[in-house]
């Protein structure tokens, strides 16, 4: 029997690794412009072309590289950083496992100019699949100039598989973002099809955020620092009231490096307990410093998750710093007896002052059981006028009642006085019976109602969110002119440049279902007029939502939620419709009259799927009546 193992060749082996860390134009922005930093770059150019499916280019002013070391960097596990097993336990660089350039060589056609201070000539290297192609002396600035064409060219299957540009776009903005909000001392520039979308020169913390995503984060975040022996944290917490649906920014960073950790978010949403409404979220941009040794980034191949070596720890520190910031920066009125000025509190001298106990006038005759006019001193015109003198009388107003020989029929009895008791007690609890609501809602969130098998539970928000999806899927199907209600006074808001593409790209949609926005410049947008019948609804904030909807669920797949109704509409329509449901619909805790309940039951019962939302979560249940029978067995 022939051997049937064998070992693959570099390129395959390449283009496999690649599949793990290059899945798409923004890795190898994050990738190139991480080594840029890494070489100590003070001015990091980044020109993208197409979003990156023609050309990506990194140009920066660091170090730059040797002959040898240009060459060999696009070699497979070819690191710097790494000599020993030790030294990935003490990492203070952002690239380490050195696949990094051999990936992108391995599916792209790649160009490297770099020069070292001390040399006179820089070196020029072309690859292509793996391949060099040539290698050569040239002149060159001091510092390296990554450029990658044609990304995916050999692997045309993946390429296939890529977004739309404004979507790549998109992400490629989003890796841009994440590191420029760490290092705000590097000045980073951003072209794409010769546009300057970010100009960020060196500066503070706080600027470099408000340079990112608007002047508002500057009146709108809450310092935080802390040093303990455990950690470090700095940075900055979003007041309550930025409290949104869903912020989309919220940051972790770690020794610098970006990082996704749903146990941490959880420590700071705990930290506005009772601040904020159950499922906001406010923005927050934290930094955490530790000991290389106590965290493990090498768990992930884009480096995006890190094991913590004491995770509860640190999740109790994050959470009594972000406490302890809202505690010292909200405006809570307060008394510090620790400052200059402080308050003059005179001190009790029974020699000198004399204090006599309060008298408390009060009428000892007065007895509240006597109901009579004259004794109690009412007017004639008051409602107690009506209420008899005597209990008994109570049994002649229900004798005489007209319904009086019906009621007594139920309530069979020779005593003359119990049936006027019986007659009394059913009439009130008659009259009760038909003013009851047909609905019960239940801890202002769910609607309960009797049916023939049971006792049906309907969640409130997700029938709004049902109801209000299918009016808007029906004005599109439809093409029913939507009415715009203009704005007495139109809102402006600024999105960062990640959500200024995504807002460009859903544009037609919403202005199709009611939007008039008009484009300011500037990644701003001026808000004209917003869809009819959302009065009370804060424009700005509706608009952020659907954004920030739009960057998380990727409008642009072709994935659609309820086939039956959006088959013939485009699945980014339908998401909108979608999106702008569950910004305006009628939130939890909002309490509802009993009209507005049965007009929402029956609006719901009159939808095409009244047992799930359009994102397949379930609207409804039944508890059975034989279960509310064996409660009471």
């Amino acid at each position: 029997m022939s051997d049937i193992i064998s070992l693959l060749p570099d390129s395959v082996a390449n283009q496999i690794a690649a599949g793990e860390v290059i899945q798409r134009p923004a890795s190898v922005v994050k990738e190139l412009v991480e080594n840029a930093v890494d070489a100590g770059a003070k001015t990091i150019h980044v020109i993208i072309v197409d979003a990156g499916r023609t050309s990506i280019q990194v140009i920066d002013d660091g170090r730059g590289m040797s002959e040898t070391d240009a060459r060999l960097a696009f070699e497979r596990h070819a690191t710097s950083k790494i000599r020993k097993a030790d030294d990935l336990f003490a990492l203070h660089t952002m690239g380490f496992r050195g696949e990094a350039l051999a990936s992108i060589a391995a599916v792209a056609q790649v160009e490297l100019l770099t020069r070292m201070a001390d040399d006179e000539i820089g070196t020029r290297i072309q690859i292509a699949a793996s391949k060099v192609v040539s290698q050569e002396p040239a002149a060159a600035p001091v510092g390296s100039s990554f450029k990658v064409d044609n990304l995916f060219y050999n692997v045309p299957a993946r390429r296939k598989f890529l977004k739309s540009n404004a979507t790549e776009l998109s992400n490629i903005l989003q890796a841009f973002e994440r590191i420029v909000l760490v290092y705000p001392d590097i000045h980073f520039i951003l072209h794409h099809n010769g546009a300057e979308l970010q100009n960020l020169k060196p500066a503070s913390l706080r600027q470099r955020i408000t340079d990112v995503y608007g002047r508002q984060y500057s009146q709108d975040l809450l310092p935080v620092e802390v040093q303990t022996t455990l950690c470090n944290i700095t940075g900055f917490v979003g007041k309550p009231e930025t409290a949104r649906k869903k912020s989309g920014h919220d940051f972790f960073f770690v020794n610098g490096r970006y990082m996704r950790h749903p146990y941490f978010h959880k420590a700071v949403v705990t930290a506005y307990d009772r601040m904020i409404p159950e499922g906001m979220q406010v923005p927050y941009f934290l930094y955490i410093d530790v000991d290389p040794a106590a965290v493990d980034v090498n768990i992930h191949p884009t480096k995006t998750e890190i094991k913590f070596e004491n995770e509860q720890a640190v999740w109790q520190v994050l959470t009594a710093t972000v406490r302890d910031a809202l505690g010292r920066f909200c405006d809570v009125p307060a008394i510090d007896f620790d400052v200059q000025g402080k308050p003059d509190i005179p001190v009790f001298d029974p020699s000198r002052d004399s204090i006599a106990a309060p008298k408390v006038n009060y009428n000892p005759d007065y007895n509240p059981f006597n109901t009579r006019n004259e004794e109690r001193g009412t007017r004639n015109d008051s409602p107690r006028s009506h209420v008899p003198s005597n209990w008994e009388e109570l049994y002649d107003i229900a004798a005489t009642s007209p319904s009086r020989e019906e009621d007594q029929s139920l309530f069979p009895t020779d005593d003359p006085v119990s049936s006027g008791n019986h007659n009394f007690q059913f009439s009130i609890l008659n009259s009760q019976f038909d003013s009851s609501p047909l609905h019960y809602q239940y801890k202002g969130s769910y609607i309960m109602t009797a049916v023939k098998s049971g006792l049906m539970i309907i969640d409130q928000h997700r029938a709004d969110v049902r109801i209000r999806y299918e009016h808007y899927i029906k004005v599109q199907s439809l093409k029913l002119k939507v009415e715009s209600q203009k704005l007495l006074f139109p809102e402006s808001v600024r999105f960062s440049p990640a959500e200024s593409v995504i807002l460009q790209q859903i544009l037609p949609s919403l202005t199709t279902i009611g939007f008039d926005l008009s484009d300011l410049g500037g990644n701003t947008f001026a808000i004209n007029g917003i869809p009819a019948g959302l009065e009370g609804i804060n424009p700005v904030n509706l608009l952020q939502q659907i954004v920030a909807d739009a960057q998380d669920h990727s409008f642009c797949d072709d994935s659609a939620s309820d086939i039956s109704l959006t088959s013939h509409l485009s699945p980014l329509t339908s998401k909108i419709a979608l999106s702008l449901a569950q910004s305006v619909a009628v939130p939890y805790g909002q309490v509802l009259s009993n009209d507005e309940m049965e007009q929402l039951v029956n609006e719901l019962f009159a939808c095409s799927n009244v047992n799930y939302t359009p994102n397949g979560k379930p609207i409804l249940s039944i508890l059975p009546q034989t279960d509310i029978e064996r409660l009471f067995a």
